[in-house]
């Protein structure tokens, strides 16, 4: 179609000629060897911060490339339309936003720099095995002694949490005042043993196994446990405690856009692979794209992708513009990814016998699009936090 996003230019259009050249060399040709070894090499991180792929929204007086939302959206639909889910980047810019919108002065200069340039991988530990996304339910505790604070408890489904240096960790320092007692802790697991898992000489920090998930097995997902691990003074995100909660219901909406944009991308490339396919098959003497059903299917497709393009695009707008609330990020995460689901699906099924095998990218797709629907905060609970508004 002859749409151009509104929010692109010829800027724009330069950047994202860069990214998928980098894409293309630098992520495409590795993605079976990190679905292999469930993670991804730490040597992609620097050459993607090397680039100024990493922190493309991030002023560059703390070492980001200085650009706008728009400039990270291109790197994540270019990920998208090659197929990634194992590159963990969009952890790792959630919890920079979370310093530069939360942090003080010294802990931006302190951490944003590196994570701009590779040095460090970030990860953010939200979920603990009996907390999801009731995030007033979890039970992790970070107690005064002397200098700092002790961390104690346990963290699961933490994405990059194997290559994780600098972990931004949910917590509660006054478990009595409930959500009023959350704080947001910089918990540095920085490895000085030259491993490529994070933390092996940090006190009472210890990363678990990578767990076996369906899909998106290239991206480390791991179980982190904290027994008396020693957390200055200093890093507690924002300086005091207590505001952990409202932290995380700001910068929330930044995360769910990310989903949204991703979702739509992914769609695309699902619809765009489908139609390659169907002109290419034949069926009964003729190809897929001249029967009826196949034609009407991605029909409905196109339209719905195209809504869903459109109103993703509005809301990348409304985040750079800084009036994207809770509300329509929900909306987004919630719909988008509902429909990524569905229309995947529908890809796989006019796929036949071959959409079921991993060879066809198709099929990874389908594996890959199921979680959309659960982390960063599952859809019902979008759907909750959209009704509470009317």
């Amino acid at each position: 179609m002859d749409y151009v996003s509104p929010w692109m230019d010829a800027e724009l259009d330069g950047f994202r000629s860069a990214v998928r050249r980098f894409v293309d060399h630098e992520i495409v040709p590795h993605q079976q060897h990190w679905r292999e070894q469930q993670h991804v090499d730490r040597e992609v991180w620097r050459k993607a911060g090397e680039m100024g792929l990493l922190l493309a929204d991030v002023p560059d007086e703390y070492g980001g490339s200085g650009g706008s939302f728009a400039h990270q959206c291109v790197v994540f639909e270019e990920l998208c339309y090659a197929g990634d889910t194992a590159f963990g980047l969009h952890v790792h810019a959630i919890v920079a936003h979370y310093l530069l919108n939360q942090g003080t002065e010294e802990q931006k200069r302190a951490y944003l720099p590196k994570l701009a340039s590779g040095e460090l991988i970030a990860a953010i530990a939200m979920s603990e095995p009996g907390a999801g996304s009731d995030l007033k339910g979890i039970r992790t505790t970070a107690t005064r002694s002397g200098d700092g604070y002790r961390l104690n408890g346990s963290k699961t489904f933490i994405s990059n949490g194997y290559m994780a240096d600098l972990i931004l960790v949910v917590a509660k320092t006054d478990p009595a005042a409930g959500s009023r007692g959350i704080s947001l802790m910089l918990v540095e697991t920085r490895d000085q043993s030259g491993s490529n898992c994070a933390g092996a000489n940090v006190a009472g920090f210890r990363v678990g196994r990578i767990l076996e998930k369906v899909g998106q097995k290239g991206q480390d997902t791991c179980e982190l446990f904290f027994d008396d691990v020693h957390v200055p003074l200093e890093n507690v995100l924002g300086g005091d405690e207590g505001r952990g909660f409202a932290q995380l219901m700001t910068e929330l909406p930044y995360e769910r856009s990310i989903v949204g944009v991703c979702g739509v991308a992914s769609i695309e490339r699902a619809i765009e692979l489908t139609v390659a396919h169907a002109k290419e098959r034949k069926a009964f003497g003729q190809a897929l794209i001249e029967m009826q059903n196949t034609r009407f299917v991605l029909a409905e497709a196109r339209t719905e992708a195209f809504v869903a393009r459109v109103f993703v695009d509005r809301c990348i707008q409304d985040v750079i513009a800084g009036r994207m609330d809770t509300v329509q990020a929900s909306m987004a995460k919630y719909w988008i990814t509902d429909l990524q689901c569905k229309i995947v699906d529908q890809c796989v099924q006019l796929f036949g016998g071959y959409g079921y095998m991993l060879e066809y990218p198709i099929a990874q797709m389908y594996l890959d699009a199921r979680v959309q629907r659960i982390y960063g905060g599952a859809n019902e609970i979008m759907k909750e936090i959209i009704a509470r508004s009317l």
